[in-house]
């Protein structure tokens, strides 16, 4: 049996996949919560904090191929300053390591279709972000298979749910014009279908695949249809006056959604998200699509809890009020993380004159004093065997700002061949209360990072990108 982990087992796509080839594969689910029962003693679960490396190598252990299913786009239960696109940048970079350290042969990635029309930069920040995970997984030594879709029937799949409380829930729609922009859906049978025939197939190494059922239809259309199978009378028609931002509010509204979900896909809709011939499976794969209507019918008739369970999983009291921060910096010099972050404790001090001092000790750990007061505020101490030239980790192990110092760490980390650097902290314990904390530091905290991102750029413009790195 080829032993192959998945990454976002417990998602849509997860579980239909586990339900379908369990008896296949030697299949590695991960999960963030331990299992208390499963409902499948054939598939082994693993616990896994995918925001940390070492966690993540663990996890990927013993794997011969990899199926990476994993997206930021729901609402956090905790402070997580960062976009869905930065967490997804720096997930994916996680994950592709552990693949590379294991000996991974294959990573499997379910991505979006891509605007044929459109550069990356001029994409919808959802699809502009799934291209930039399928780069990142793809970086490493790992053979990467891109599966590019648009919206997935089936029981349970967030971008049909809402699609289908639109339809239940409003009698009249009012849609943008550029809800008239054409895709290509796919069902989630033919899905797993394809990642079943992906799996181990070295002419899919290396390159990406645009799948969907070989009819092309607008988005209204599709709402239009999906009226029809579920006996509601819709009057749906374009008008050439909604803005998007207010169609992510009623759009949100009425199929009670997360904004965090809602929003990225509803600006993607603008795009013609069809299927490029020259991306498309081989010959040999030859098989028949799904109709719309067959998928529709199946999504709507079944229950996927019933179709797909999960296992239940153990309560874990986790440290209330913890914090999670990331932000993208620029690095057009392609400078190492080494240098960036060694950059940033000599700027910090400057940038805030005689408030702030920075004293470092032999042993690699730097604390910043603020002015007056003997004690640091913060102390960080660097893991030497944990970090390299395109990652540098460190501890945070004090500071009067700090409430654990066993808890925490700061990173910055290269990402995308070096074009960016994401600085980092993760599971940070704050002392101050948490509603004072929420409207001083870590907003304080997000503005030193806005000032250090344009020092950045004026190092690498000033310089012609010549500053020393050593």
């Amino acid at each position: 049996m080829k032993k192959v982990v998945i990454a976002g087992a417990t998602g849509f796509i997860g579980r239909f996949f586990i339900e379908a080839y369990r008896h296949k594969y030697h299949i590695i689910a991960l999960s963030r919560k331990k299992v208390k029962d499963n409902p499948y003693p054939e598939v082994e679960w693993r616990q896994v904090e995918m925001y940390s490396i070492t966690s993540t190598m663990e996890a990927v252990k013993g794997a011969d191929y990899a199926i990476y299913l994993v997206h930021s786009m729901n609402a956090a239960t905790r402070l997580n300053q960062g976009s869905f696109d930065d967490t997804d940048l720096l997930l994916a970079d996680n994950f592709a390591r552990a693949c590379d350290y294991n000996e991974v042969k294959q990573i499997i990635f379910m991505g979006g279709i891509l605007p044929k029309e459109k550069h990356p930069e001029e994409m919808s920040r959802h699809l502009r972000s799934r291209y930039e995970v399928e780069q990142t997984l793809g970086s490493k030594r790992p053979a990467l298979t891109a599966l590019r879709a648009g919206i997935v029937i089936g029981p349970g799949g967030s971008s049909f749910n809402i699609v289908k409380r639109l339809v239940d829930r409003l009698p009249i729609m009012a849609c943008p014009k550029w809800c008239d922009s054409e895709n290509q859906p796919i069902g989630i049978k033919d899905i797993l279908r394809i990642i079943d025939y992906s799996l181990g197939n070295e002419n899919l190494y290396g390159r990406p695949v645009e799948v969907g059922i070989p009819e092309v239809m607008s988005y209204r259309n599709m709402l239009q249809r999906t009226a029809q199978l579920m006996g509601k009378r819709r009057w749906i028609f374009s008008v050439p006056f909604f803005s998007l931002g207010f169609s992510k509010l009623w759009v949100g509204w009425i199929s009670n959604s997360s904004s965090t979900l809602v929003s990225p896909l509803v600006e993607s809709l603008k795009h013609q998200m069809t299927v490029d011939p020259s991306h498309g499976l081989p010959e040999e794969f030859a098989f028949e699509y799904e109709t719309f209507e067959e998928s529709l019918n199946y999504a709507l008739s079944e229950n996927e809890k019933e179709l797909a369970p999960l296992p239940s999983f153990q309560y874990e009291a986790k440290e209330k009020n913890t914090v999670r921060s990331f932000q993208r910096l620029p690095n057009e010099g392609k400078l190492p993380a080494h240098w960036i972050a060694n950059r940033y404790k000599l700027w910090l001090p400057t940038f805030f004159g005689f408030l702030i001092t920075a004293k470092e000790t032999n042993d690699d750990t730097v604390g910043f004093y603020l002015f007056g007061i003997n004690r640091p505020m913060l102390q960080l101490k660097l893991i030497n065997d944990r970090s390299d030239a395109s990652r540098q980790i460190f501890y945070i192990n004090g500071g009067w700002l700090v409430k654990r110092f066993d808890y925490g760490w700061l990173e910055f980390r290269n990402v995308l061949q070096d074009r960016y650097t994401i600085t980092a902290i993760h599971e940070f314990v704050p002392r101050l209360p948490w509603v004072i904390y929420m409207n001083t530091q870590a907003l304080v905290h997000l503005w030193v990072m806005r000032q250090y991102k344009k020092y950045l750029y004026k190092i690498v413009n000033k310089r012609g990108q010549q500053e020393p790195v050593n």
